[in-house]
């Protein structure tokens, strides 16, 4: 049995808080290299330039890639054969995430949602388990910033709305966001499960790295025929018009019940933030 120790967890969220908050994956920066060969606007294009000119510099300067460096959601796969020793896990993670954005000069944007009172430090995080086989501990840290999180939607359709509903539901989610998401985005859908699976399943569909086919190949159609009507839209780049208004539509699916078909758009902005680690 693998024992995992909770200080080494905090330590390690303090850092993943930090990289995921300045340095943008690879697979992002591939993927608006593509959109600005692709892109036919010359403002599309010119953005496009300066979004990837602004990874460069925050990736070199270890300066976030955005002022909201987000709500920290943080997922873990727990192997059912590691022991955790130390403090609540909880409070490991909590307190990774308070070093992290402190000593990472990152902007604290957690607070009460009544009396609007800011905590300081970022905490609390939104953490999600996952128990998986053997000794993996995998931590993957993804910083939510809210001008595209507040562009996200649940529709608890009924099963008569069909495929084809909650197709025209995502199109128009991502329509009616317009430039708020901060375009290029990526598009998170959840389809099926409960009210609250949909949602989560949606999420997790941002973490898939860009350019990584779904591997159902129904999904993975899906995915395509969507990515295409939104960027047929012409919203680009910001919003300031161009073919290139999402860089991806990732998709997952969970069984769901015969009354219902639900479905949830989760939007990311252009700066698609997550790390991960294994201890």
């Amino acid at each position: 049995m693998k024992t995992i120790f909770t200080d080494d967890i905090t330590s390690a969220v303090r850092n993943l808080c930090i990289q995921a908050c300045t340095v943008l994956g690879n697979d992002v920066i591939q993927q608006l290299n593509f959109a600005l060969e692709t892109e036919e606007s010359s403002i599309g294009r010119m953005v496009l330039e300066k979004v990837i000119q602004n990874a460069e510099i925050a990736a070199t300067e270890r300066i976030p890639l955005c002022q909201d460096t987000g709500m920290a959601v943080v997922f873990l796969e727990i192997g059912q054969d590691c022991h955790i020793e130390g403090d609540l896990l909880s409070n490991a993670v909590n307190e990774g995430v308070r070093q992290g954005y402190k000593d990472g000069f990152l902007r604290k944007s957690t607070l009460d949602p009544i009396t609007r009172v800011n905590f300081g430090d970022n905490t609390p995080a939104v953490i999600h388990t996952e128990i998986v086989a053997g000794e993996k501990f995998k931590i993957t840290l993804a910083p939510k910033g809210f001008g595209s999180e507040n562009m996200s939607r649940v529709m608890m359709f009924p099963p008569s709305a069909g495929i084809e509903g909650a197709k025209d539901f995502i199109v128009q989610r991502v329509l009616e966001s317009g430039g708020n998401p901060c375009p290029p985005v990526v598009v998170g859908v959840g389809l099926g499960g409960t009210f609250e699976k949909s949602a989560l399943i949606a999420k997790k569909a941002l973490l898939r790295p860009l350019g990584l086919q779904n591997p159902d190949p129904v999904l993975a159609s899906l995915e395509a025929e969507l990515l295409g009507r939104i960027n047929s839209s012409g919203i680009g780049p910001m919003g300031l018009g161009g073919k290139t208004t999402a860089l991806a539509v990732h998709i997952n699916s969970y069984p769901t019940h015969i009354a219902s078909l639900p479905v949830a758009v989760n939007i990311q902005c252009h700066s698609c933030r997550h790390a991960e680690v294994e201890l």
